[in-house]
């Protein structure tokens, strides 16, 4: 059993660094330059638009109700996109990254998201454009249906549609049970161990192999979500709506604290971040290439992992939304990006840099430091056994709330592959899974889903780039309509007739 699982694990290293490493992050980066250049740089041309339409009319009552039925608010898709893509990268994902790749690694971090913010635009805007409805009249949308009817709508085409299609969906259903569920329980379980149980022993066994402890947090845990998955969206996404604004604003609160008291360090670690950027220490040669190669790698993998632009996952609940104009939900796109990498991962960096357990002179952790406990520590160096608690339940908020996410995620590709019906049998096999996420030890679980992620991209993007003329046509379409007041020009909603005649007349009715 062990050489099998040897075996597995060395096959599966070899994979995912050909998939991150050789083309994925080229793949990504280079997708995200594409779609920046082709749409003028909509993130920074029209800020102020995008701005006001998203976390500038935050509490404008629009984004908040919903008109359709199947459909959940603009807020709400934002907050269950949100609420799966704000997990433990951002607080674990960081830390590691800084202590593999060095402080550099928030510059690419900031590089990735910065180009990742038109790749999340330009799913969510192909999202709305190629969705459609399903048996239980929900709206059903992602990366599966722009291949499927985009990709395989060119010319020679049709086929290498639907396979990507295919693909993708397998890809994200077994993503969805490691990393969007397995892999996050487990950090939730291992955390509160260590917080509220460290003193109980863990010679408790059931059945002589299992840990008291682990299993019965595991099974708290599967209870709470079965309520709501089993609910369906319209509660996966209420419960995101009230949870997901909470959670951010109290960890960036508890983080600013943190950063203000260690204000004289915040100079320092931000001239490390840009000193490092190139490189860990100044070395010749082929030894400076892999040290560069490491800080760029770490950095724009653990933002992908945090803000998941590019994997084509949170396009499946903007899908959701009851908007018809496909650029609205694109600009929730880009503040999906900006809030998880730019806010949220930059306070966690800067918590880790003024911490005192980074050298910010030569870039490397101090001796004994390990990044899973990185951020714990700073806390409680601060606040004291309360700070390790804080991040406990922080970690709980964060990647329970991404179990709901990818839930849907999962359910929304076994029903393009096998239909609505088997899409239900999927959320109690998600369920009873968390418990297995719970006790589980090996962390092959982990690094497969890791693999998983990166194969849900590689079809993705693929999609993204062969569509992104029409990214353009319907952004320009957009912009000529809504922000430059142009009367005569038609607007572009969706791929099918029937949908756009009547989204026409709700757009043309000042309904949207």
């Amino acid at each position: 059993m062990e050489q099998f699982l040897e075996k597995i694990t060395e096959i599966n290293d070899a994979v995912n660094s050909f998939v991150w490493v050789k083309i994925g992050l080229v793949l990504l980066i280079g997708t995200g330059i594409l779609l920046t250049f082709a749409t003028k740089f909509f993130q920074i041309s029209h800020l102020r638009h995008w701005w006001k339409k998203t976390g500038g009319g935050v509490f404008d009552k629009s984004s908040h109700n919903k008109r359709e039925k199947g459909s959940v608010s603009q807020f709400q898709a934002l907050c269950t996109a949100l609420a799966a893509t704000i997990g433990t990268g951002n607080i674990a994902g960081v830390s590691a990254a800084i202590c593999i790749g060095g402080p550099g690694a928030v510059f690419w971090m900031w590089i990735a998201a910065f180009f990742g913010m038109m790749t999340n635009f330009s799913e969510n805007v192909l999202g709305i454009y190629y969705r459609r409805k399903n048996e239980d009249g929900e709206w059903s949308g992602g990366a599966m249906y722009y291949l499927q009817d985009g990709l395989g709508s060119y010319k020679g085409c049709k086929y290498i549609g639907k396979i990507l299609a295919f693909l993708f969906s397998c890809f994200t259903v077994l993503a969805s049970f490691g990393i969007g569920n397995m892999g996050q329980v487990n950090k939730i379980t291992l955390n509160i161990e260590s917080a509220f149980f460290s003193d109980i022993s863990n010679d408790i066994l059931i059945a002589g192999k299992i840990k008291l402890v682990p299993f019965l947090i595991g099974i708290v845990l599967m209870a709470v979500a079965a309520i709501v998955i089993l609910g369906g969206l319209k509660r996966i996404a209420a419960v995101a709506e009230m949870v997901v604004p909470f959670m951010a604003v109290a960890y960036i609160v508890g983080a600013l604290i943190l950063v203000i008291i260690h204000i004289p360090s915040i100079p320092a670690a931000f001239a490390s971040i840009f000193k490092f950027a190139f490189g860990i220490k100044p070395v010749a040669g082929a030894a400076a290439g892999i040290v560069l190669k490491e800080v760029i790698t770490q950095g724009c993998k653990r933002g992908v992992f945090s803000n998941e632009a590019g994997l084509g996952s949170s396009v499946m609940v903007h899908s959701n939304s009851d908007v018809k104009e496909p650029v609205k939900q694109g600009m929730w796109g880009i503040f999906e990006v900006f809030a998880d990498t730019f806010v949220v991962c930059t306070m966690t960096a800067l918590v880790v840099l003024t911490s005192g357990f980074i050298n910010l002179e030569t870039g490397l952790v101090n001796e004994g430091v390990e990044d899973a406990t990185l951020v714990a520590k700073a806390f409680s160096n601060v606040f004291g056994r309360g700070g390790e608690w804080f991040i406990a339940v922080a970690i709980l908020l964060f990647a329970f709330t991404t179990v709901l996410g990818w839930s849907h995620y999962g359910s929304k590709a076994v029903e393009y592959l096998i239909g609505i019906k088997a899409a239900k049998v999927y959320k109690v096999i998600f369920v009873l899974l968390i418990v297995a996420g719970a006790v589980m030890e090996s962390s092959l679980a982990w690094d497969l889903s890791d693999t998983f992620n990166g194969l849900m991209m590689i079809p993705n993007l693929i999609g993204v780039i062969a569509l992104f003329p029409l990214v353009k046509k319907i952004t320009s379409n957009y912009v000529a309509r809504k922000i430059k007041g142009q009367k005569d020009v038609k607007p572009l909603l969706s791929y099918d007739e029937k949908l756009q005649k009547e989204h026409e007349e709700l757009v043309e009715n000042g309904a949207e």
